[in-house]
């Protein structure tokens, strides 16, 4: 294989309060977690390069991706759109065990796209490790992704499970 090119792509973490944004970075990026709850003020920045990939023209990238891990989203502030300004993509997360938290995503959604039109999406449906396999989130979830037209993962934090895949799915899309 031929020597990767380094790409450095902007993703932002988008979702409402104690989704588990700053726990699905921490367990991305430093493969840790932690229970204690730490509520985001502002943006916090950090990053992590994927391993290379071929792409269908026979390129070889590195994705460096900057994740932005912006504070809870629930009222639209006058600050968002400048962090959110330059970003490749955003991490869409809800916590399945609160419904409610899946409600501000389309709006969420939308405002991207009016300053990042070509943004690449990905639902992270936090908090998997809380809910039996049968629960009516799981498959209401599924049609949910469906609805904003956006491929979804069922996630863990606390766990990893399927941390590694959406962010490498998110990029996948660059």
């Amino acid at each position: 294989m031929q020597e990767p090119v380094l790409i450095k792509k902007k993703v932002c973490l988008l979702g409402s309060f104690n989704v588990g944004k700053t726990s699905l970075v921490r367990r991305f990026v430093y493969n840790v977690f932690d229970d204690l709850y730490l509520s985001t003020l502002g943006v916090k920045v950090s990053q992590k390069i994927l391993p290379a990939i071929e792409k269908p023209d026979g390129t070889v990238v590195q994705y460096q991706l900057m994740i932005w891990d912006i504070e809870g989203q629930e009222k639209f502030t006058d600050y968002l759109p400048g962090y959110f300004t330059g970003s490749a993509g955003a991490v869409l997360a809800v916590d399945l065990t609160r419904k409610n938290s899946w409600t501000i995503i389309p709006d969420l959604m939308q405002r991207f796209k009016d300053i990042n039109p070509e943004a690449a999406f990905v639902l992270a449906a936090n908090k998997l490790d809380l809910l039996p396999e049968d629960h009516a989130h799981l498959k209401e979830i599924a049609d949910f992704a469906k609805e904003i037209n956006v491929s979804h993962w069922l996630t863990s934090a606390k766990t990893g499970h399927n941390v590694e895949h959406f962010f490498h799915d998110l990029a996948s899309s660059f």
